[in-house]
């Protein structure tokens, strides 16, 4: 029984990097579509508007690949994703705010420090709150 929750673990693990990957990816392209297209000065500005995608992106992918767990109201684990991920792109912005806008440093470096802890938050909070 251990080992098939484990493995079941697993999959959900492997699932959710490919998943947070391809968001991350999403997210990432918008960002630097806000920066260097749109010429939004401030990253972190730049950065909340592009997590908006990253989220949908996220979601989607988490309640139809990672988790599977469409027996669920779509409502309900919306408005929770939505709650985990207000709490985590405000984290993820303020992240890159400091990064970037308060002491120089290069955006895409920040990106990714914020990415990194979104991620780990993430996984938890969806595994045993939202998706359950």
């Amino acid at each position: 029984m251990l080992a098939s929750a484990r493995k079941a673990l697993g999959g959900q693990v492997v699932r959710y990097i490919i998943n947070g990957l391809v968001a991350t990816a999403v997210h990432y392209g918008v960002l630097r579509f806000n920066i260097e297209v749109l010429h939004i000065p401030l990253a972190g500005v730049a950065n909340a508007i592009a997590a908006v995608f990253g989220i949908t992106v996220s979601f989607l992918g988490s309640r139809y690949f990672v988790f599977k767990t469409v027996d669920e109201s779509i409502v309900r684990q919306g408005a929770l994703f939505l709650v985990v991920y207000a709490c985590i792109a405000v984290l993820h912005g303020l992240v890159l705010y400091a990064w970037t806008d308060r002491f120089g440093f290069n955006y895409s470096i920040g990106f990714l420090l914020a990415t990194c802890l979104q991620m780990t938050c993430s996984f938890f909070a969806n595994k045993y709150m939202v998706f359950r």
